[in-house]
């Protein structure tokens, strides 16, 4: 049996990681490229963020509401009860499943799309994270609408230090995603199923 991902979410998910893509390169090469040779001018991957910032946050906003209007929203909320147990089986199966054969706790099936650790992470990063980005994106868009100060800090700078925290974090975030999408039923299962839209279930539900 097979799990049927919507061919919005898929879009969705492959413009999303393009454009992500698209704003850790130029948010890089605007920290650390040599200002005598840079991969790309300053002025260049400053229009260039800025243009992936606002096209990235456009489609957050239609994934927030394909999410509420499609249902999918439900795999993102987070069970409580028993969380710490039911993350401590996870990251055991993670640990132990390259010499054991076990079965996973949480397995994929058609009712259940994350197990309880990739919920946690996922609606953290989708509803945490991602919209912090995207108001410290926007003060440093639109920086007369930034306090001045904050503490008797200025508000500029300290806008300016979360955002580059939360970009090197979701890219972090985007790193194990991609490692994680490789731990399911067969390596590759994860990345055929955002192209065909159809992933193999770990168990029957």
């Amino acid at each position: 049996m097979y799990r049927h991902y919507p061919l919005f979410i898929r879009l969705w998910h492959l413009l999303n990681a393009l454009l992500f893509l698209c704003l850790i390169v130029t948010g890089l090469n605007m920290q650390f490229s040599d200002p005598d040779h840079p991969f790309l001018s300053l002025e260049a991957s400053v229009n260039l963020h800025k243009i992936c910032g606002v096209l990235v946050t456009i489609n957050y906003l239609l994934f927030f509401i394909g999410n509420i209007l499609s249902g999918n929203g439900k795999n993102y909320i987070v069970k409580i009860r028993g969380l710490v147990k039911k993350i401590t089986l996870q990251v055991k199966y993670y640990i132990t499943r390259s010499w054991k054969r076990t079965e996973p706790p949480f397995p994929v099936t058609s009712g259940q799309k994350f197990n309880p650790l990739q919920a946690l992470s996922y609606s953290t990063t989708m509803y945490v994270g991602v919209p912090l980005l995207f108001l410290t994106g926007l003060g440093l868009l639109f920086p007369k609408i930034i306090i001045e100060k904050i503490f008797g800090i200025s508000g500029l700078l300290l806008t300016d230090i979360i955002h580059v925290a939360l970009g090197f974090l979701l890219f972090l975030f985007m790193l194990v995603h991609i490692y994680m999408c490789t731990l399911g039923k067969t390596s590759s299962g994860s990345f055929r199923a955002i192209i065909t839209g159809w992933q193999e279930l770990e168990r029957e539900s």
